[in-house]
């Protein structure tokens, strides 16, 4: 099992930028990759960041490619997205997720992100 604290988020205005932190417990040596997804009111759950754990390889969602970014810190079972440029389009609720090297998933319990126009 993995446990997953996330912290971060609030209101800014568009332009603004904010940091997200999401630290692990548990089994952090069953960690295959770690991200963050989103979902929108009315909206399905999307990925919007994700590092592999072995290598450090990321992908991003088109629509935050260049603003926001993915980053960890192994030492510290945490891993951070920093988003910059935030638009209104951004405003949903974030969560922290893992996936195990067995493809079991592992959620944070989400934070509202609203960007105020």
């Amino acid at each position: 099992q993995v446990q997953l604290v996330e912290s971060g988020g609030g209101l800014v205005q568009a332009g603004g930028s904010l940091r997200f932190s999401c630290t692990a417990s548990g089994s952090i040596a069953s960690i295959y990759a770690m991200g963050w997804y989103r979902q929108a009111p009315g909206k399905q759950r999307e990925l919007v960041a994700r590092i592999i754990n072995d290598g450090g390889s990321t992908n991003y969602a088109d629509s935050v490619k260049g603003r926001f970014a993915i980053s960890r810190d192994n030492a510290k079972n945490t891993w951070y997205l920093q988003m910059n440029s935030l638009k209104p389009d951004d405003t949903a609720v974030y969560y922290c997720h893992a996936l195990s090297t067995w493809r079991s998933s592992y959620w944070g319990q989400g934070t509202q992100v609203t960007v105020s126009s």
